[in-house]
C-alpha cells in the first residue's frame, strides 16, 4: 500500500535498516544519562541545525509531540496571555487548549484565502503570538514575507510557530519567530512519537525570566538539560537515533525544498486538468507546498477514495468540516517519485460513475 496520508505518513524506506542497526549496536538499551546517548544527542542537534539551515544561536530540544509543545509554551513562555492567529482546525485546537490553561488568551480566525492585515491585529499586550505555519486541515501556508512583516511590526513580542507539516520539507524563515516546533511523522519521514522544538536566544531569556519549574516538561528544565546533551526524563531514544540517521542521509533543506516545490507544481497541473475536482484553495500565494487538498462532490470524493484504495493507494481524508468534500495529498520528502507517478496515473485514468441525480 502506497500512502499519501498527511500524517502519520510514509517513513523513509531506510528506517527498517536504521532500526536494525540500533538493535545491533545496543542503542535500544543505552541509558539516557550515558556518554553514548549524549553523543547521539549532540550529533543530532548539530545535524538539524546544519541540514535545516537553523541559525547557530538557536537551541534544539525534543518533546513527545507537537501537542505537548502547545502545553509547554503555555506553561513556560506565557505570563498573562497568548494571541493566536489561525484559519483552520489545528490552529483552532491550539487556541482552545491554550485558552483552557491561560484564560486571558485571545485569537483571530482569518479567511484561508487571505492573509490578515498585520496593522489591524488586536494583539494588545500578549506575551506571545501563536501561528500555524502550514495548516494541515486546509492546505494553506503563511508566506515568509508576511511573517517578516509580522516580526517587524511586533518586534518585542515572542512569536511561536507550529510547523508540523512543513519543517524538514520546505525552507523556513527561522529568524521571523522565536519558537518553532514540529512532530516528526510528516516531513521528517519518521514514525510518530517525538517532536523537535527550536528556540531563539530571546525565547530562552523569557523562559529564564519566568522561571517555571513546576512541571516535568518545564521548558527551563528541558533547556538546562539540553546544555548537557540530556533530557528531563527518559526520552524516545530510538526516535532521536532514527532522526540522526535520517538527517545524515538527507540533502540540505534548500535541495529538499526545491524538489518539494517542483512536485507541488506538478500536482497542481494534474489536479487542474481533472474535470471532476478542483483545488480547495484558489489563492496560489497561500497554498501549502506539502499538503495538497482538493475538493469535489461527496460522491466523487467517495469514489476517488475507494478506487485509489483498490489500486493500493491511501489518500488523506478531509479534516473536520471538510471531511466529506475534500481529500488531502501529502507531498512529503519520504514519498518517492515512482509513487507520485503512480498516483498521477491513477488520476489520469479516473472517471466518476453514475453521478446523475
Amino acid at each position: 500500500m502506497i500512502t499519501f496520508y498527511p500524517g502519520p505518513s510514509k517513513v523513509y524506506t531506510e528506517v527498517p535498516d536504521y532500526v536494525q542497526d540500533a538493535y545491533n549496536t545496543g542503542v535500544l538499551s543505552i541509558n539516557h544519562r550515558s556518554p553514548e546517548f549524549m553523543e547521539i544527542f549532540q550529533r543530532v542537534t548539530q545535524l538539524i541545525k546544519v541540514k535545516l539551515d537553523i541559525p547557530e544561536d538557536y537551541i534544539v530540544v525534543f518533546n513527545s509531540s507537537a501537542t505537548e509543545c502547545w502545553e509547554i509554551i503555555c506553561q513556560s513562555l506565557v505570563k498573562e496571555k497568548s494571541f493566536h492567529i489561525y484559519n483552520g482546525a489545528f490552529g483552532a485546537k491550539w487556541f482552545r487548549y491554550a485558552k483552557s490553561l491561560v484564560r486571558a488568551t485571545d485569537s483571530l480566525k482569518f479567511n484561508p484565502e487571505e492573509l490578515p492585515d498585520i496593522d489591524e491585529l488586536p494583539v494588545d499586550n500578549a506575551d506571545l503570538i501563536a501561528l500555524t505555519h502550514n495548516e494541515t486541515s486546509n492546505g494553506t501556508a503563511l508566506t515568509a514575507d508576511w511573517m517578516q512583516e509580522l516580526r517587524t511590526y511586533f518586534p518585542d513580542t515572542l512569536i511561536s510557530v507550529d510547523a508540523t507539516s512543513s519543517m524538514a520539507g520546505v525552507e523556513l524563515p527561522w529568524k521571523t519567530a522565536d519558537v518553532w516546533f514540529a512532530s516528526v511523522q510528516k516531513c521528517f519521514g519518521l514514525p510518530a512519537g517525538m517532536a523537535v522544538m527550536v528556540l531563539s536566544p530571546r525565547a530562552i531569556k523569557q523562559v529564564q525570566k519566568i522561571g517555571n519549574r513546576e512541571y516535568y516538561n518545564s521548558l527551563l528544565n528541558i533547556y538546562e538539560q539540553s546544555q548537557r546533551y540530556q533530557t528531563t526524563h527518559t526520552p524516545n531514544v530510538l526516535g532521536i537515533y532514527l532522526l540522526m540517521r535520517v538527517l545524515e542521509d538527507r540533502e540540505p533543506i534548500s535541495t529538499v525544498s526545491a524538489r518539494i516545490v517542483e512536485r507541488y507544481d506538478g500536482w497542481i497541473n494534474t489536479l487542474l486538468n481533472l474535470r471532476y475536482v478542483k483545488s480547495y484553495i484558489n489563492n496560489f500565494q497561500v497554498r501549502s507546498k506539502t499538503v495538497v487538498p482538493f475538493q469535489a462532490d461527496k460522491r466523487v470524493i467517495d469514489q476517488i477514495r475507494q478506487q485509489a484504495k483498490a489500486h493500493g493507494i491511501t489518500l488523506g481524508n478531509g479534516y473536520g468540516e471538510l471531511k466529506e468534500t475534500t481529500l488531502r495529498i501529502a507531498n512529503f520528502p519520504a514519498i518517492a517519485d515512482p509513487e507520485i507517478h503512480q498516483l498521477k496515473e491513477f488520476f489520469a485514468n479516473f472517471a466518476p460513475e453514475n453521478l446523475s441525480p
